[in-house]
Protein backbone atom coordinates (compact mmCIF):
# COMPACT_ATOMS: atom_id res chain seq x y z
CA UNK A 1 0.00 0.00 0.00
CA UNK A 2 1.21 3.50 -0.81
CA UNK A 3 2.71 5.25 2.26
CA UNK A 4 0.14 8.07 2.07
CA UNK A 5 -2.71 5.56 2.19
CA UNK A 6 -1.11 3.86 5.18
CA UNK A 7 -0.66 7.23 6.85
CA UNK A 8 -4.35 8.14 6.58
CA UNK A 9 -5.32 4.50 7.33
CA UNK A 10 -7.39 4.05 4.21
CA UNK A 11 -9.26 1.02 5.55
CA UNK A 12 -10.67 3.03 8.45
CA UNK A 13 -11.81 5.76 6.07
CA UNK A 14 -14.03 3.33 4.21
CA UNK A 15 -15.68 2.36 7.47
CA UNK A 16 -16.23 6.03 8.34
CA UNK A 17 -17.81 6.70 4.95
CA UNK A 18 -20.05 3.63 5.07
CA UNK A 19 -21.06 4.31 8.68
CA UNK A 20 -22.24 7.79 7.74
CA UNK A 21 -24.24 6.50 4.77
CA UNK A 22 -25.76 3.67 6.83
CA UNK A 23 -26.78 6.19 9.49
CA UNK A 24 -28.66 8.20 6.89
CA UNK A 25 -30.34 5.17 5.35
CA UNK A 26 -31.46 3.84 8.73
CA UNK A 27 -32.87 7.25 9.65
CA UNK A 28 -34.97 7.38 6.48
CA UNK A 29 -36.01 3.70 6.62
CA UNK A 30 -36.61 3.31 2.88
CA UNK A 31 -33.76 0.96 2.06
CA UNK A 32 -31.92 2.17 -1.02
CA UNK A 33 -35.10 3.68 -2.51
CA UNK A 34 -34.29 7.19 -1.34
CA UNK A 35 -34.34 10.39 -3.40
CA UNK A 36 -31.30 11.20 -5.53
CA UNK A 37 -30.80 14.39 -3.52
CA UNK A 38 -30.48 12.35 -0.32
CA UNK A 39 -27.95 10.03 -1.94
CA UNK A 40 -25.91 13.12 -2.84
CA UNK A 41 -26.18 14.48 0.70
CA UNK A 42 -25.13 11.15 2.18
CA UNK A 43 -22.20 10.87 -0.23
CA UNK A 44 -21.01 14.37 0.69
CA UNK A 45 -21.50 13.71 4.42
CA UNK A 46 -19.64 10.41 4.09
CA UNK A 47 -16.79 12.09 2.24
CA UNK A 48 -16.66 14.76 4.93
CA UNK A 49 -16.44 12.12 7.66
CA UNK A 50 -13.70 10.25 5.80
CA UNK A 51 -11.64 13.41 5.16
CA UNK A 52 -11.84 14.61 8.77
CA UNK A 53 -11.04 11.09 10.00
CA UNK A 54 -8.03 11.01 7.68
CA UNK A 55 -6.85 14.35 9.01
CA UNK A 56 -7.18 13.06 12.55
CA UNK A 57 -5.23 9.92 11.71
CA UNK A 58 -2.33 11.90 10.25
CA UNK A 59 -2.34 14.27 13.22
CA UNK A 60 -2.33 11.25 15.52
CA UNK A 61 0.81 9.88 13.87
CA UNK A 62 2.49 13.28 14.03
CA UNK A 63 1.90 13.56 17.76
CA UNK A 64 2.63 9.88 18.49
CA UNK A 65 5.88 9.72 16.54
CA UNK A 66 8.09 8.75 19.48
CA UNK A 67 5.71 6.12 20.83
CA UNK A 68 5.25 4.65 17.35
CA UNK A 69 8.98 3.99 17.13
CA UNK A 70 8.27 1.23 19.66
CA UNK A 71 4.65 0.26 19.04
CA UNK A 72 4.37 0.75 15.27
CA UNK A 73 7.86 0.92 13.70
CA UNK A 74 6.46 0.35 10.20
CA UNK A 75 4.40 3.54 10.03
CA UNK A 76 5.39 6.00 7.26
CA UNK A 77 6.54 8.84 9.55
CA UNK A 78 8.73 6.48 11.55
CA UNK A 79 10.30 4.93 8.45
CA UNK A 80 10.78 8.32 6.82
CA UNK A 81 8.67 7.46 3.76
CA UNK A 82 6.71 10.66 4.40
CA UNK A 83 8.27 13.75 5.96
CA UNK A 84 6.88 15.48 9.03
CA UNK A 85 6.44 18.71 7.05
CA UNK A 86 4.40 16.94 4.36
CA UNK A 87 2.25 15.28 7.00
CA UNK A 88 1.51 18.63 8.63
CA UNK A 89 0.38 20.12 5.34
CA UNK A 90 -1.73 17.06 4.60
CA UNK A 91 -3.45 17.33 7.99
CA UNK A 92 -4.57 20.92 7.37
CA UNK A 93 -5.69 20.14 3.83
CA UNK A 94 -7.77 17.16 4.91
CA UNK A 95 -9.57 19.08 7.65
CA UNK A 96 -10.35 21.97 5.31
CA UNK A 97 -11.60 19.62 2.60
CA UNK A 98 -13.77 17.80 5.13
CA UNK A 99 -15.53 21.05 6.02
CA UNK A 100 -15.87 22.31 2.44
CA UNK A 101 -17.58 19.19 1.05
CA UNK A 102 -20.14 19.30 3.87
CA UNK A 103 -21.27 22.88 3.17
CA UNK A 104 -24.16 21.98 0.78
CA UNK A 105 -25.51 19.47 3.31
CA UNK A 106 -25.13 21.85 6.25
CA UNK A 107 -27.03 24.58 4.41
CA UNK A 108 -30.01 22.24 4.06
CA UNK A 109 -29.65 20.53 7.46
CA UNK A 110 -28.06 22.89 10.04
CA UNK A 111 -27.60 20.08 12.58
CA UNK A 112 -24.94 18.68 10.24
CA UNK A 113 -22.83 21.80 10.78
CA UNK A 114 -23.25 21.54 14.55
CA UNK A 115 -22.22 17.87 14.66
CA UNK A 116 -19.27 18.44 12.32
CA UNK A 117 -18.03 21.40 14.34
CA UNK A 118 -18.35 19.49 17.60
CA UNK A 119 -16.57 16.48 16.11
CA UNK A 120 -13.60 18.54 14.90
CA UNK A 121 -13.29 20.31 18.26
CA UNK A 122 -13.42 16.99 20.12
CA UNK A 123 -10.93 15.38 17.76
CA UNK A 124 -8.42 18.21 18.21
CA UNK A 125 -9.02 18.25 21.96
CA UNK A 126 -8.35 14.52 22.05
CA UNK A 127 -5.09 14.76 20.13
CA UNK A 128 -3.69 17.74 22.04
CA UNK A 129 -5.08 17.07 25.51
CA UNK A 130 -7.34 14.12 26.27
CA UNK A 131 -5.24 11.40 24.64
CA UNK A 132 -2.66 11.80 27.37
CA UNK A 133 -5.13 11.38 30.23
CA UNK A 134 -6.18 7.83 29.50
CA UNK A 135 -9.80 6.88 30.03
CA UNK A 136 -11.16 10.32 29.17
CA UNK A 137 -9.42 10.02 25.82
CA UNK A 138 -11.02 6.61 25.27
CA UNK A 139 -14.42 8.15 25.96
CA UNK A 140 -13.81 10.92 23.41
CA UNK A 141 -12.84 8.46 20.67
CA UNK A 142 -15.88 6.30 21.44
CA UNK A 143 -18.12 9.36 21.38
CA UNK A 144 -16.71 10.43 18.01
CA UNK A 145 -17.46 6.98 16.59
CA UNK A 146 -21.07 7.20 17.73
CA UNK A 147 -21.32 10.65 16.16
CA UNK A 148 -20.57 9.15 12.73
CA UNK A 149 -24.01 7.52 12.68
CA UNK A 150 -25.70 10.64 14.05
CA UNK A 151 -23.97 12.71 11.37
CA UNK A 152 -25.39 10.57 8.58
CA UNK A 153 -28.81 10.60 10.20
CA UNK A 154 -28.68 14.39 10.50
CA UNK A 155 -27.89 14.61 6.78
CA UNK A 156 -31.08 12.59 6.22
CA UNK A 157 -33.06 14.92 8.47
CA UNK A 158 -33.60 12.78 11.58
CA UNK A 159 -30.75 12.15 14.01
CA UNK A 160 -32.87 11.08 17.00
CA UNK A 161 -33.75 7.64 15.62
CA UNK A 162 -30.05 6.73 15.47
CA UNK A 163 -29.43 7.25 19.18
CA UNK A 164 -29.50 3.52 20.13
CA UNK A 165 -27.14 2.67 17.27
CA UNK A 166 -24.81 5.52 18.22
CA UNK A 167 -24.82 4.24 21.81
CA UNK A 168 -23.93 0.72 20.65
CA UNK A 169 -21.08 2.11 18.53
CA UNK A 170 -19.90 4.13 21.53
CA UNK A 171 -19.67 1.08 23.80
CA UNK A 172 -18.09 -1.16 21.16
CA UNK A 173 -15.44 1.46 20.42
CA UNK A 174 -14.78 2.05 24.09
CA UNK A 175 -14.02 -1.64 24.54
CA UNK A 176 -11.69 -1.68 21.53
CA UNK A 177 -9.89 1.49 22.61
CA UNK A 178 -9.16 0.01 26.03
CA UNK A 179 -7.88 -3.19 24.41
CA UNK A 180 -5.64 -1.10 22.12
CA UNK A 181 -4.20 0.68 25.17
CA UNK A 182 -3.58 -2.68 26.78
CA UNK A 183 -1.71 -3.84 23.68
CA UNK A 184 0.39 -0.64 23.54
CA UNK A 185 1.07 -0.33 27.28
CA UNK A 186 4.81 -1.08 26.94
CA UNK A 187 5.49 1.62 24.37
CA UNK A 188 3.12 4.41 25.40
CA UNK A 189 5.08 7.59 26.04
CA UNK A 190 3.64 10.39 28.19
CA UNK A 191 0.19 8.82 28.43
CA UNK A 192 -1.63 7.82 31.60
CA UNK A 193 -3.81 5.17 29.98
CA UNK A 194 -6.35 3.12 31.90
CA UNK A 195 -4.25 -0.08 31.91
CA UNK A 196 -1.12 1.84 32.97
CA UNK A 197 -2.98 3.57 35.81
CA UNK A 198 -5.26 0.81 37.09
CA UNK A 199 -3.67 -2.37 35.76
CA UNK A 200 -4.44 -4.89 33.08
CA UNK A 201 -7.07 -6.77 35.06
CA UNK A 202 -9.14 -3.63 35.66
CA UNK A 203 -8.80 -2.67 31.99
CA UNK A 204 -10.03 -6.11 30.97
CA UNK A 205 -13.03 -5.69 33.26
CA UNK A 206 -13.83 -2.31 31.71
CA UNK A 207 -13.63 -3.71 28.17
CA UNK A 208 -15.91 -6.59 29.11
CA UNK A 209 -18.40 -4.25 30.80
CA UNK A 210 -18.62 -2.08 27.69
CA UNK A 211 -19.30 -5.15 25.54
CA UNK A 212 -22.06 -6.30 27.91
CA UNK A 213 -23.68 -2.87 27.67
CA UNK A 214 -23.52 -2.96 23.89
CA UNK A 215 -25.08 -6.42 23.76
CA UNK A 216 -27.97 -5.26 25.96
CA UNK A 217 -28.57 -2.23 23.75
CA UNK A 218 -28.58 -4.39 20.63
CA UNK A 219 -32.09 -5.53 21.58
CA UNK A 220 -33.49 -1.98 21.64
CA UNK A 221 -34.20 -1.79 17.87
CA UNK A 222 -36.53 -4.79 18.24
CA UNK A 223 -38.77 -2.62 20.39
CA UNK A 224 -38.26 0.62 18.47
CA UNK A 225 -37.86 -0.21 14.79
CA UNK A 226 -38.55 -3.82 13.83
CA UNK A 227 -40.30 -6.95 15.07
CA UNK A 228 -39.25 -10.56 15.07
CA UNK A 229 -42.16 -11.53 12.82
CA UNK A 230 -40.82 -9.41 9.95
CA UNK A 231 -38.13 -10.37 7.47
CA UNK A 232 -36.06 -7.37 8.47
CA UNK A 233 -36.41 -8.33 12.12
CA UNK A 234 -35.16 -11.85 11.46
CA UNK A 235 -32.19 -10.58 9.44
CA UNK A 236 -31.35 -8.05 12.15
CA UNK A 237 -31.50 -10.67 14.91
CA UNK A 238 -29.26 -13.07 12.98
CA UNK A 239 -26.67 -10.41 12.17
CA UNK A 240 -26.66 -8.64 15.50
CA UNK A 241 -26.61 -12.01 17.27
CA UNK A 242 -23.49 -12.95 15.30
CA UNK A 243 -21.94 -9.58 16.15
CA UNK A 244 -22.74 -10.05 19.84
CA UNK A 245 -21.06 -13.46 19.83
CA UNK A 246 -17.92 -12.10 18.19
CA UNK A 247 -17.88 -9.18 20.62
CA UNK A 248 -17.92 -11.78 23.38
CA UNK A 249 -14.94 -13.50 21.77
CA UNK A 250 -13.17 -10.13 21.58
CA UNK A 251 -12.99 -9.91 25.37
CA UNK A 252 -12.95 -13.60 26.29
CA UNK A 253 -9.17 -14.02 26.62
CA UNK A 254 -8.37 -10.63 28.17
CA UNK A 255 -5.84 -9.62 29.35
CA UNK A 256 -4.09 -12.14 27.06
CA UNK A 257 -4.04 -12.45 23.24
CA UNK A 258 -4.53 -8.71 22.88
CA UNK A 259 -3.88 -8.37 19.16
CA UNK A 260 -6.28 -11.23 18.44
CA UNK A 261 -8.93 -9.70 20.72
CA UNK A 262 -8.61 -6.31 19.04
CA UNK A 263 -8.98 -7.96 15.62
CA UNK A 264 -12.12 -9.77 16.77
CA UNK A 265 -13.53 -6.46 17.97
CA UNK A 266 -13.08 -5.00 14.48
CA UNK A 267 -14.76 -8.05 12.93
CA UNK A 268 -17.69 -7.71 15.33
CA UNK A 269 -18.09 -4.01 14.49
CA UNK A 270 -18.19 -4.85 10.78
CA UNK A 271 -20.93 -7.44 11.30
CA UNK A 272 -22.86 -4.97 13.46
CA UNK A 273 -22.70 -2.42 10.64
CA UNK A 274 -24.54 -4.87 8.37
CA UNK A 275 -27.09 -5.45 11.13
CA UNK A 276 -27.68 -1.69 11.32
CA UNK A 277 -28.07 -1.54 7.54
CA UNK A 278 -30.79 -4.19 7.68
CA UNK A 279 -32.93 -1.80 9.74
CA UNK A 280 -32.86 0.66 6.82
CA UNK A 281 -35.21 -1.73 4.98
CA UNK A 282 -37.86 -1.79 7.72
Amino acid sequence: MHPALRLVRAGNLGVSFVGTVVGGLVARGLGVSVPVTLWLFLALAGASTALVTAGGNVLNDLLDLEGDRVNHPDRPLVTGEISVASARGLTVGLFVAGVVVAVPVALAEPLVAAILGAAIVLLLAYEFRFKAVGFLGNLVVAFLTGMVFLYGAAAAGDAVVLLPFAAMAFLATLSREVIKDMEDVAGDVGRSTFPKTYGMAAAAGLARGAVVGGVVLSFVPLAWFVTLVSGVGIIYVVLVGAADVVFGVSVWHLPDRLHYEQTMSKVAMTIALFAFLAVAFR
